[in-house]
């Protein structure tokens, strides 16, 4: 669970390439369909039943033409300190250059599981080729091709193999909720004030708090644990790519988490960078709560909280039935209703739905509004079941699943939200053949 693989190295070598086949799915496709455009650099896969994410920090250089080689170095320590195994690729066309054996001086240093993949090898004479990699000191290579996915099984078998060891008793721990947001938007002042200790020193520095770090939580009747992000730092370079930073930063904690509760700063409004954070909550599928903080310094004049919330309820649909709360950490305003919210949050992605109760509620919905017909084709709905997941997935068994098109499916969603509550969780809903 949450096991992060980073893929480095120069330019031009086809990292994007590998990612794109490393996580098949193409996103890019899915994401259309919601004109949301996301993230296209991190994504998830699984190989002989071990799922990780995967990161593609090429993918965050800026004009690739004229990089400079501490943007590289940068990407490469960074993914030094978030990944459990970094995959070096490096191109046998051009043998080994000086970029080269600049991140492989990185990766020598790092006491960090690395593989590297000698990539664009498809004839004897490139294996031969290959050979002058042994010479950067990381110990073995794999011979790949991006192009057609030849060798890249053997490769991701010793990726399995590097990865930590998973441990059982994640499973039973005590609910955990993830304080996410860019710096500076309060999220160490909301846990001090929270815990009611000065655990973090928080300056106007950004990126002052550098690790997550875990809290327990035990009071009025609520017991659970905060992890604390606040190292999704923004650079001071505008050269770099800086969603990258909050990125690598915030995969780890989401993935861990049970609920993310995003902070960010009323004054600053709600950004790309927040949007992007959040999005990258909903396609992990947890549960999300907004928080709007410093709303003592927003002109109320100007902007009420229905006007407020509006604006973000644009930015984040289709999926907007997400509590937003309004509070001034400093002034500790409604810090509590945020983390009764979050409770709230956590219970209803655990929600379990009587397959009687689902059927007996939706079905009589669907035959007011049935899906529209395709080609003459009906499709009928018979039967509906939540699926055994931790969180909220429904199977809708019908005749003609391949018809029923992703507004339906909206429409579905939208009606299990008006009569249960599933507020701020994703759901998920397929189609299946009866």
């Amino acid at each position: 669970m949450g096991s992060i693989v980073a893929i480095v190295g120069r330019p031009n070598v086809g990292k994007s390439t590998f990612f794109n086949r490393l996580i098949q799915r193409r996103e890019a496709i899915v994401d259309s369909v919601s004109g949301v455009t996301r993230d296209r650099h991190y994504g998830k896969t699984d190989w002989n039943g071990r799922e990780f994410s995967v990161i593609d920090t090429g993918g965050y250089v800026i004009g690739s033409d004229d990089v400079f080689e501490k943007d590289i170095d940068k990407q490469v320590e960074l993914a030094i300190d978030e990944a459990d195994v970094i995959i070096f690729v490096v191109d046998v066309t051009s043998g080994i250059t000086p970029a080269d054996e600049d991140v492989a001086k990185l990766l020598r240093k790092a006491n960090k599981p690395t593989l590297i993949a000698v990539n664009k090898v498809d004839s004897n004479k490139n294996m031969l080729d290959a050979t002058e990699f042994y010479s950067l000191g990381l110990g073995d290579y794999f011979t790949i091709s991006a192009i057609n996915g030849s060798g890249s099984g053997e490769l991701l078998d010793a990726v399995v193999e590097a990865l930590p060891e998973v441990t059982d008793e994640e499973e039973e721990e005590l609910p955990k909720f993830a304080v996410v947001g860019r710096p500076n938007a309060g999220k160490s002042s909301f846990i001090n004030a929270l815990i009611g200790e000065e655990r973090y020193i928080v300056t106007d520095i950004a990126g002052t708090t550098r690790d997550s770090i875990d809290t327990r939580y035990n009071r009025f009747g609520f017991d659970f644990k905060l992890v604390d992000t606040a190292g999704i730092r923004k650079k001071s370079k505008v050269k770099e790519n800086l969603e990258f930073y909050s990125v690598m930063r915030s995969v780890r904690a989401i993935e861990h988490a049970d609920v993310c509760i995003l902070i960010f700063d009323a004054s600053r409004g709600f950004d790309g960078q927040v949007e992007n954070i959040f999005w990258l909550a909903e396609r992990n599928r947890k549960g999300i709560v907004i928080l709007a903080n410093k709303w003592d310094k927003v002109d109320k004049e100007t902007n009420t909280i229905k006007e407020y919330e509006n604006a973000i309820i644009e930015r984040i649909r289709p999926f907007v039935d997400v509590p937003i709360v309004f509070v001034s950490v400093l002034n500790k305003q409604r810090i509590f209703k945020a983390i009764e919210t979050a409770v709230q949050v956590y219970k209803n992605k655990s929600t379990r739905i009587k397959t009687k109760v689902l059927n007996e509620v939706l079905l009589p919905e669907i035959l007011k509004n049935p899906p529209p017909a395709i080609k003459g084709k009906y499709v009928k709905i018979k039967y509906i079941t939540q699926l055994p997941t931790p969180q909220p997935q429904f199977a809708f068994f019908c005749n003609l699943p391949q018809y029923v098109k992703d507004s339906y499916k909206r429409f579905l969603e939208n009606k299990l939200r008006e009569h249960f509550d599933l507020n701020g969780v994703p759901v998920s809903i397929y189609m299946r053949k009866k």
